[in-house]
């Protein structure tokens, strides 16, 4: 199920933006001018699908801190609007899921600055009109089972809880459930911790590990994974010893638990452990796991990824990106207009420019439809 098109309003510095996308997404801009709060809204589809909205919105402030903090019309309600646009590449059925929060009211249940979801809808359409296969207002569900009938769900929700996680596990509700396991494979990798005590230092468990956690926690596990288990490590290889200056992987064949390290040209006896190496090295090796992995999510979202980095290791993670790309759909949101471009070389995707627009995050150059002026 891929993304086609995904739009915020109300949410922070994004007042009403609309965005078609497409296999690889690149956001390019200065510091404040709102890159991460594209992140952060689109990382919220993915909250709603694993239930953690609430959460996610109480951890960076309240609805205090997310709603938009511009002037709104008067009685326009206090709302931040997610919508995304969805195709099934294998049945061409077109998906669209709509969720909104505000405040709760004076009188409720809630704790005073929760997100409450006012209102969720999943539609598909897949013939002349498209067809409601779920709607939520308040507490009230309604969602079409296994055969097709419109029916009351049962449970009451919760204010603070969405309707697609809640009705995605039920197993009663197929395309709900469709949607919610495919959002939920989403992977967002914020940078990656690179100090003494970081995840992505550790050994980790020797499981068979397809793809990469979202904190590197089981980064060894899955280098071990590409070496002993798919046995192809080509394009990890060539990429680790362009960025870093023809070092080598090290992944020895793990015990209870797998570890990893680096042979460096100028040391070729010697393998450097995880402890040992920079905080460009260390990130760079995360990165090179969560794109070259044995199974790709869905959609891979990376904030900022150069960070640390030296410049001579861009070429090689534009390629990384490039190869992900061929598997998955790939979202870059990056200070560097060296990197955008590059990536742009090697995949033929416009790098898309982020600007302030009185006080609110838009795309330079772009229409209120989402649309570039030579799209047409």
């Amino acid at each position: 199920m891929r993304l086609t098109s995904f739009s915020a309003a109300g949410y922070r510095s994004l007042r009403s933006i609309r965005l078609d996308i497409g296999q690889v997404s690149i956001f390019v801009g200065e510091n404040g001018v709102g890159k991460s709060n594209l992140y952060r809204a689109l990382q919220l589809i993915k909250a709603s699908a694993e239930g953690t909205l609430a959460r996610e919105i109480a951890g960076e402030g309240g609805m205090n801190s997310a709603l938009w903090s511009g002037t709104r019309r008067i009685g326009q309600p206090a709302r931040v609007i997610i919508d995304a646009q969805f195709v099934d590449d294998e049945t061409a059925v077109c998906y669209a899921y709509k969720v909104e929060i505000g405040l709760p009211p004076p009188l409720s249940a809630g704790f005073a600055f929760e997100p409450h979801v006012k209102e969720e809808s999943l539609t598909i359409e897949a013939g002349r009109r498209p067809v409601e296969m779920m709607s939520r207002k308040g507490q009230a569900i309604f969602a079409r089972d296994g055969d097709g009938r419109r029916v009351e769900h049962p449970e009451r929700v919760l204010n603070s809880e969405t309707a697609l996680a809640l009705l995605g596990g039920a197993g009663r509700y197929p395309e709900v459930g469709d949607m919610r396991a495919a959002v939920a494979g989403w992977r967002f990798y914020h940078g990656f911790r690179t100090d003494a005590d970081s995840p992505v230092r550790r050994a980790a468990l020797a499981t068979t590990s397809p793809m990469l956690d979202e904190d590197g926690a089981n980064l060894a596990a899955v280098f071990a994974t590409l070496r002993h288990i798919r046995e192809d490590t080509v394009d990890l290889d060539r990429c680790i010893a362009d960025a870093l200056g023809g070092a080598q992987l090290h992944v020895p064949v793990p015990g209870e638990t797998a570890t990893f390290g680096l042979v460096l040209p100028e040391f070729p006896q010697r393998v450097f452990r995880p402890q040992e190496l920079s905080d460009g090295q260390t990130r760079f090796l995360a990165l090179a796991g969560a794109l070259l992995s044995y199974r790709l999510p869905k959609l891979i979202a990376l904030n900022e990824p150069e960070s640390s980095l030296h410049p001579r290791m861009m070429p090689a993670l534009a390629d990384m990106v490039a190869r992900a790309a061929e598997r998955t759909q790939v979202w870059v949101v990056t200070h560097s207009r060296e990197l955008a471009d590059l990536i742009r070389d090697r995949t033929g995707s416009r790098a898309l420019t982020v600007v302030r627009n009185e006080g609110a995050t838009t795309i330079e150059g772009m229409r209120a439809t989402g649309q570039m002026p030579d799209d047409d």
